[in-house]
């Protein structure tokens, strides 16, 4: 293959990799404007259709905890292949259900398939991308996940204003396009297979911890935001969704150049720097008094909270290099567990006290500073 083919085919394997980035939260933040709809199709109220929100995010947490191991065992290429079809098949399932079970079903499907995906496909990007230019890679692989989550809602919503099942039928097209250029990983022997054991090592509890702690006090933190805006700002519900769309796409912009600076300053570095930021943007957002306000502080934390997680998905990337795998989905496991654990505790905290909550959030989040602080000395 000549120099330039070459080149051609590895933007093109690039670009499927930062495709499938873009897939997971699409197809999982989708249905959040299309649950009223949702709900009247399935003979379900809207809030029994929003279980299909924990249907997809609880498997896609659990799930995390082994896929990467188990795919790198497996092979890549197979795995996400696989997966993908899976996805498509779940979400062709979900456009057809008749019933609530049956469309929970699919999202439960849905969301293991997911947990497949992601921590194997940002792994692909250590075969695909030199190192040098990892870190650059790894912000982009950033943007495009926050592409799919601010950009979710939209696609929601418009397909809820003709059909909902549409937008199923569409994320569908989409996952069986991308098996068709899934991530290099062939299967490896069962004397080459990647460790298990290296999972356990302190630097990757560290790891997991700052994960945990940097969804908590941040990206887990929507709804709690939602609920100032209405309550003590008193905004209306489509100028909140608005006020709330920042943090996403400060971090569908500023992804890539995160990873050029993580690059350049050193991955522990610019997450605690990032924690520490975030966290005084974060405990700001309490105190506002308009939702202008609420809203340029919240995409502020967002810019931040970017910064965090290309840091920690980069640190991740280097810790097991025998299993990139399944480092990468081990302490995404955790990191989505701040965002489920998040409701039980900063809901408590917020009836106590708005600016409390947005307080201790952001004390949650200047704990990541230590936490980095000994993976440098910690063993891999």
């Amino acid at each position: 293959m000549s120099a330039g083919g070459a080149v051609a085919l590895q933007r093109i394997k690039v670009g499927a990799v930062y495709g499938g980035a873009l897939l997971g939260p699409l197809g999982g933040g989708v249905v959040s404007p299309m649950l009223p709809e949702i709900g009247r199709s399935v003979h379900a109220s809207a809030g029994a259709a929003a279980a299909s929100l924990t249907a997809y995010f609880v498997p896609f947490a659990l799930v995390q905890l082994v896929s990467g191991t188990l795919g790198e065992r497996w092979g890549r290429r197979r795995t996400v292949r696989i997966a993908y079809l899976v996805y498509a098949a779940g979400s062709l399932v979900c456009a057809l259900a008749p019933a609530l079970g049956l469309f929970l079903g699919a999202r439960a499907a849905l969301g293991a398939a997911n947990a497949f995906t992601s921590p194997l496909l940002l792994a692909g990007l250590g075969d695909i991308v030199p190192r040098d230019h990892l870190g650059r890679a790894v912000g982009v692989y950033s943007s495009c996940q926050a592409a799919g989550q601010s950009f979710a809602p939209l696609v929601g919503g418009l397909a809820a204003a003709s059909s909902w099942r549409l937008g199923f039928v569409v994320v569908a097209g989409a996952a069986v396009l991308l098996a068709f250029a899934p991530p290099p990983g062939e299967p490896r022997p069962a004397a080459a297979a990647p460790p298990w054991r290296p999972l356990l090592s302190r630097r990757m509890g560290l790891l997991s911890a700052a994960s945990f702690l940097s969804y908590l006090g941040a990206s887990a933190l929507p709804f709690l935001v939602a609920l100032y805006a209405r309550e003590k700002l008193h905004v209306s519900a489509d100028l909140t969704g608005v006020a709330l769309l920042g943090f996403g796409v400060a971090g569908l912009v500023l992804g890539a150049v995160w990873g050029r600076v993580a690059e350049r300053a050193g991955a522990r570095l610019c997450g605690g720097v990032a924690a520490v930021v975030t966290g005084v943007f974060v405990a700001v957002v309490g105190s506002s008094g308009s939702v202008g306000a609420l809203a340029l502080w919240w995409t502020l934390a967002g810019a931040g909270a970017s910064m965090m997680t290309v840091a920690l998905q980069s640190l991740t990337m280097r810790a097991v290099p025998r299993n990139r795998g399944g480092a990468l989905s081990a302490v995404s496991a955790f990191r989505f567990g701040g965002g489920a654990v998040a409701p039980l505790v900063w809901l408590p905290v917020y009836h106590a006290g708005a600016a409390g909550a947005f307080a201790a959030a952001a004390c949650s989040l200047l704990l990541v500073v230590p936490v980095l602080a000994l993976t440098g000395d910690a063993a891999g």
